[in-house]
């Protein structure tokens, strides 16, 4: 594996106000601090004027803030002049929200994608990391299919690169832990009613830290020879058990699932085993139809391929988060006076 260096580097985040976008700029600064710029690009106003205050410029030289939306390719184009990574984390995210309102999330998932691939494609960018859910995988509602979609387009944008020598890879996970709108953080405020609404009581979700999803974009950032899926080996949590975490007293009320919503998520569905390969902290799914060597890539790696049928369910998985260790999650990373 490739060690990164982002020192003398230029690094455009889209949606970079929100949790990961905050999560890669802190990593970036404590382990590249001679980063030659970081710009953050996103429509919030708000969120930016904010997060600027905890990077002033008279110690902070490099980063920029850059009002801008994926929606708008002449915006993305004027932001991305001298970039060489970009790392796209923008997206309307919001199950529910995307089924209410299905031309906004096409607008943003699949067009912003789009405008994100063409205006790297026009400025020189070398390597592109995008954002991906487990919701894309085998979808059922809008969201994961607007991801699958923009998946499939960072994909293919290797195929029209022409002698350009940039590389476009993806990174797909779960349900970030303790994340602006993610279960945790919703439980912790719904104490205050008197009972916490479960969907369905065996559903199950994929978990990965905020430090987790960064360790894989950059881990993609060094190491994608472009078109690769990476998926990480993480433990799975059940929803019970995070409202026992949380509330063990309190009354756990049956509200059914949300339109959209999954009991169970995928990452890796048996149709994709034939192009999967097990690279020890991570799989990663690999083009049908790739610009390069296999074999080479199998070597230089260790890959090796998984077996043909073979899924990746949060259902299923071998791997468990138990209520203390969520407990001592949010102690450490969501609120360090929670007491359940």
């Amino acid at each position: 594996m490739k060690a990164l260096n982002l020192n003398g580097k230029s690094i455009l985040i889209t949606g970079g106000t929100g949790s990961l976008g905050k999560a890669l700029t802190r990593r970036i600064y404590a382990e590249w601090p001679d980063v030659k710029r970081l710009v953050i690009f996103s429509r919030d106003e708000q969120k930016q004027f904010v997060m600027a205050q905890d990077y002033p410029l008279s110690e902070y030289n490099s980063i920029r803030f850059f009002i801008g939306d994926v929606r708008d390719r002449e915006r993305l184009t004027r932001a991305m002049q001298g970039i060489d990574y970009v790392i796209h984390a923008a997206a309307m995210k919001h199950v529910h929200l995307a089924e209410y309102n299905p031309s906004e999330c096409i607008k943003t998932n699949v067009g912003g994608a789009e405008n994100t691939i063409y205006a790297c494609l026009e400025t020189g960018v070398e390597r592109v990391v995008a954002l991906s859910t487990d919701k894309a995988c085998a979808p059922i509602n809008l969201y994961g299919a607007t991801k699958l979609t923009s998946d499939k387009l960072f994909i293919a944008a290797n195929n029209i690169r022409g002698s350009n020598p940039i590389r476009f890879s993806v990174v797909r996970y779960g349900n970030v832990m303790g994340s602006n709108g993610s279960v945790i953080p919703f439980f912790i405020n719904k104490r205050k009613a008197g009972f916490l609404p479960i969907t369905d009581p065996n559903m199950t979700r994929f978990n990965i830290s905020l430090d987790g999803g960064v360790d894989m974009v950059f881990h993609a950032l060094a190491n994608a020879w472009g078109g690769e899926i990476f998926i990480p080996k993480i433990p799975s949590y059940k929803i019970t058990d995070v409202a026992e975490a949380i509330a063990p007293t309190l009354e756990k009320r049956v509200v059914g699932i949300r339109p959209g919503e999954k009991i169970h998520e995928e990452m890796i569905t048996p149709s994709d085993s034939y192009y999967t390969y097990d690279m020890g902290k991570y799989y990663a799914i690999l083009p049908t139809t790739p610009n390069w060597n296999i074999e080479e890539f199998k070597q230089t790696f260790g890959a090796k391929k998984v077996t043909e049928g073979f899924s990746y369910n949060s259902g299923t998985n071998e791997e468990w988060v138990s209520v203390q260790d969520l407990r001592d999650f949010i102690v450490e990373h969501v609120d360090p006076s929670f007491v359940a």
